[in-house]
Formats: structure tokens, sequence, C-alpha cells
């Protein structure tokens, strides 16, 4: 994260670099087969081919939610970025089966904790698709979103770089 950079006309621009929160290969959001998230509907981001099944944080702040269905979990980071981690697409379905969450609505986590465990076997076996979104839902609060997409990524590299 990188904060004080003078920006025009002497503002301070505020950079804040989100993290893979899944260890696997990034993929523009563009090709996420799901609309909603295809066309940044939720907001921007990028979509991860998981090659496990551990979410941790991608970066410092507090957990917002935690969906009951364990597939999804929000965090507002401690420069205002909401982030949503959607495990898989229409998961949802699933009710919780082959999820387990570390975290509760509240908490404060830091950087690589873990949040969610997800059996990616089992969800693949049942016919769901794993690519998950990492979006951010208030991106119109920054002036600028940079992903990074095309590449193998472990935990906490970045992957969404913003600018306020």
């Amino acid at each position: 994260m990188l904060a004080g950079l003078k920006g025009i006309f002497g503002k301070k621009e505020v950079k804040e670099m989100i993290g893979a929160p899944i260890k696997g290969r990034v993929i523009p959001l563009a090709e996420v087969p799901d609309e909603a998230f295809a066309q940044e509907i939720l907001g921007k981001g990028v979509g991860i081919c998981p090659e496990d099944g551990l979410v941790v944080a991608p970066c410092d702040g507090e957990v917002t939610m935690v969906f009951d269905t364990k597939h999804a979990i929000s965090l507002m980071t401690k420069k205002g970025a909401e982030v949503l981690i959607h495990i898989g697409l229409d998961t949802v379905n699933l009710r919780g089966e082959h999820f387990t969450t570390r975290v509760a609505a509240g908490d404060k986590v830091t950087a690589g904790m873990p949040l969610i465990e997800f059996d990616r076997k089992k969800i693949e076996a049942a016919g769901y698709e794993m690519i998950s979104p990492v979006i951010v839902c208030n991106s119109g609060d920054f002036s600028s979103i940079n992903t990074f997409s095309g590449k193998e990524v472990e935990r906490l590299e970045g992957i969404i770089e913003l600018i306020k």
C-alpha cells in the first residue's frame, strides 16, 4: 500500500493494493461466465481460478458480512474499499455445504488471516464453476482502479490497485 503521493494540483493521491485472497490464476472480470460479474454490475475487479480451498483476508480491514450460505464474504478496508469475495459461481445453491467460515461480521482482520475454507473438489463434483470473483463494490469512489490478470498468483500478491 502506498499513500501520500502528490497527485494533480497538489492533492494527495491515496493508493491501496488489494491482494489475492485465493491462490490461483487471475482472469479479467469480463471472462467470468456470469453476466452480473462480467459486466461489472457489482463493481470492478478480477476473477480467480482457485488452486486450493482457502480464502484469506486480502488486506487489513473489517468483515462487514459473511453470507449465511458461506459462499461469499465482504470486507471494508482501512482506506474505505468495499471488497466482495465470491467463491465460485451459483454456489449460493449449495446452502453452505462444503464451506467453513473462520470469521464473523464485525471481526477485525489482518492481511493473510483465514476467512473461509472450501472443498473445491466436492464443489466442482457437484457441477459448480469455481471461478471466484473479487470485486470492489464501491468502485465509483475511486478515481482509478487497476487490475492485474493473466497470471498465476500466490495469496496476498497484488491484484487490484485503488487510487482515490
